[in-house]
């Protein structure tokens, strides 16, 4: 790799050289611009800390109103983005589990991760883009012939957690703020859609409300118990990696899976030990096999 490297290298300077010499531009002059890599920072994440890398979707409140998708969920959007987030977690080995709900979706790097020399935004920028171009990509799987308009954008922020238990509240936050959203908009969307009252008169309705009333609400005007609403409405999605048997190879390998499970209780943390096990990259193999959605 260092005699790659240094090939590399001295390529580019001939390269240069070559280019000097038919521009007239002398070797001293190209050097005095140097200077302008001063000006370059490097903002690197804490040592010893699970990094999240968070993404939101921007504006998308317009993207679901100009692509006319399902509300209060579109079950096509969502598995975009699950399938978006598994490219990402293709690509980046050092990715213990991620969790996605609505237009969002958080990666957590393990703690002793080097990718990228730990640089914040070689990160975030390289997980930002790949799960837009990836959403972009596979916009036809899910959605046929209805055309994607305008390209989608994400933007993202990293977030240092030091402890296990910090990482954890971080998760729980994020699924306890799909089950409030996700509730409120099933009961918003029935009262609209269903009810035929304006935006304006069912968010008057839901004012001041609490989680009993909304499911009250559901029940009793619509014939709709909250609890049989499909999982990854309520619950998000989480993609972990698993070690499998190949059968046909009798090799054991790294597999993405999802899941819509309650990830605040213990039960979850139990029966997935090594999520938060999983701290350095010699506990696993380096293999790994996607599963399609």
């Amino acid at each position: 790799m260092c005699l790659l490297r240094n090939f590399f290298k001295w390529t580019c300077y001939q390269d240069l050289k070559l280019y000097n010499s038919v521009s007239g531009v002398k070797m001293n002059q190209i050097n005095k611009f140097d200077y302008v890599k001063s000006f370059e920072t490097e903002d690197r994440c804490l040592p010893n800390c699970w990094t999240v890398v968070r993404i939101d979707g921007k504006n998308f409140h317009k993207f679901c109103d100009l692509h006319e998708l399902q509300k209060p969920n579109d079950k096509r959007s969502l598995e975009l983005m699950n399938r978006s987030a598994a490219c990402v977690m293709q690509e980046f080995h050092d990715i213990n589990i991620a969790y996605g709900q609505s237009d969002e979706y958080s990666f957590v790097f393990r703690k002793d991760t080097t990718m990228f020399s730990r640089r914040k935004d070689k990160i975030l920028t390289n997980v930002v883009s790949l799960f837009a171009s990836s959403f972009a990509y596979f916009w036809s799987t899910y959605f046929g012939t209805e055309q994607l308009l305008y390209p989608p954008s994400f933007d993202g922020r990293i977030v240092l957690y030091p402890t296990d238990k910090n990482l954890r509240d971080y998760l729980n936050w994020r699924q306890a703020d799909a089950h409030i959203n996700n509730l409120y908009n099933t009961v918003f969307w029935s009262l609209v859609n269903k009810k035929g009252l304006t935006t304006t008169e069912a968010q008057e309705r839901l004012k001041g409300t609490l989680s009993g009333e909304k499911n009250e609400i559901l029940f009793k005007e619509f014939g709709m118990n909250y609890n049989n609403e499909p999982a990854m409405f309520k619950k998000g999605t989480v993609l972990v990696r698993k070690l499998m048997r190949d059968p046909s190879s009798d090799k054991t390998k790294k597999i993405t899976i999802a899941m819509n499970c309650d990830i605040i209780g213990d039960a979850f943390w139990k029966e997935n030990h090594e999520i938060l096990e999983m701290k350095t990259s010699n506990l696993y193999e380096n293999t790994e096999k996607f599963v399609t959605y």
